[in-house]
């Protein structure tokens, strides 16, 4: 189970983040009432979106922190999912809202007074945004938080925006030529709209339980690192992630002559390999199969009277054997097999 520690590691961040939001937003819509600009104003924008994703994601991230229950026996980390789904949707919505001031502002150009004032006030709150933004993707990615990753990368999405915005308020003090504050405003609505459609896209995924083909492979290299003689075969690997969690199920393959309390120790051996490679977030659930003739050629027991095939090196497992979908024709059980044994 994971510590509590973690947990409040979460909420803390999850807290800042929003009080960051809040202040910050303040901060740019003082500078657009100082300067008028279409392009700092849609950095404003996109703040109140912030501030609403913030205290979504804390929200998220405290739901998540609940242990399962009986409604919810798999816990409640699904929520993070939608949490970054939504806050993806903002970010589209304020994308919305920026090709319109900015739109305006290319075909009705205006002048702005205080430009200096509000181009330091966007670059302070750029930095404060850049700090909280790479503090937040480190505590999420350590402390496995879909949510706080989320919020992370929308803070530093931020300081992109506000970097587009000074570039484009720069170019109109050197030029004179105030249409290009507008400009700069469409050009930052296209860069988050970006954004928004790519954190949409991984809550799509996330609760389509969608599998991510590099972790397998990350597990597979782990699981080689730690094969052990009796472990014949992994197959029909089933991974799912809940926010933090993840749950696994799996066909383990043994010496069809282990006994029980034997074959049980091997399956606990994996178990904690399992766990530990998921720093304890995860649920497993090991099925172990009897070795058949078709093992033969990958089991490293020596001697062996039921042996039919003499053995070689095993094969080092990859994400097709885990899976199954290479494995299916060395599966241990085929279902002619199964039924002749009836």
């Amino acid at each position: 189970m994971e510590s509590p520690a973690a947990q409040r590691t979460r909420l803390t961040a999850g807290a800042l983040a929003l009080a960051v939001a809040v202040a910050l937003m303040a901060v740019k819509f003082q500078a657009w009432r100082l300067t008028g600009s279409s392009a700092i104003l849609s950095d404003a924008l996109e703040s109140i979106i912030n501030v609403v994703a913030g205290g979504f994601a804390l929200t998220s991230v405290w739901i998540a922190a609940r242990p399962p229950d009986e409604d919810h026996p798999f816990g409640h980390g699904k929520i993070e999912y939608f949490s970054a789904g939504f806050e993806g949707a903002l970010i589209v919505l304020a994308a919305m809202g920026i090709f319109y001031a900015g739109g305006r502002r290319i075909l009705h150009p205006q002048s702005m007074p205080h430009l200096d004032t509000g181009l330091w006030l966007v670059c302070a709150a750029a930095l404060v945004n850049g700090v909280t933004g790479f503090l937040l993707v480190r505590i999420g990615r350590r402390t496995r938080s879909l949510t706080l990753v989320a919020d992370g990368r929308h803070l530093l999405t931020d300081v992109y925006t506000s970097v587009g915005v000074v570039a484009g308020l720069v170019a109109v003090k050197l030029t004179g030529r105030f249409w290009l504050d507008g400009l700069a405003a469409c050009l930052v609505g296209l860069q988050i709209l970006a954004t928004g459609g790519r954190l949409v896209r991984e809550a799509v995924f996330g609760l389509m339980d969608r599998t991510d083909p590099a972790l397998i492979d990350r597990l597979a290299e782990h699981l080689n690192a730690h094969r052990r003689p009796y472990w014949i075969g992994v197959h029909e690997l089933r991974c799912r992630q809940a926010g933090r969690m993840t749950y696994l199920s799996l066909h383990f393959v043994l010496p069809r002559d282990l006994i029980l309390e034997a074959a049980h120790d091997e399956a606990k051996r994996l178990e904690d390999l399992l766990m530990a490679f998921f720093d304890n977030a995860a649920s497993v659930v090991i099925h172990m199969d009897p070795c058949r003739e078709v093992n033969c050629v990958d089991c490293r027991c020596d001697p062996c009277e039921h042996r039919s095939t003499p053995g070689r090196a095993p094969a080092p497992w990859t994400r097709a054997l885990l899976t199954g979908t290479e494995a299916s024709r060395r599966n241990p059980w085929p279902a002619d097999a199964a039924e002749s044994d009836r």
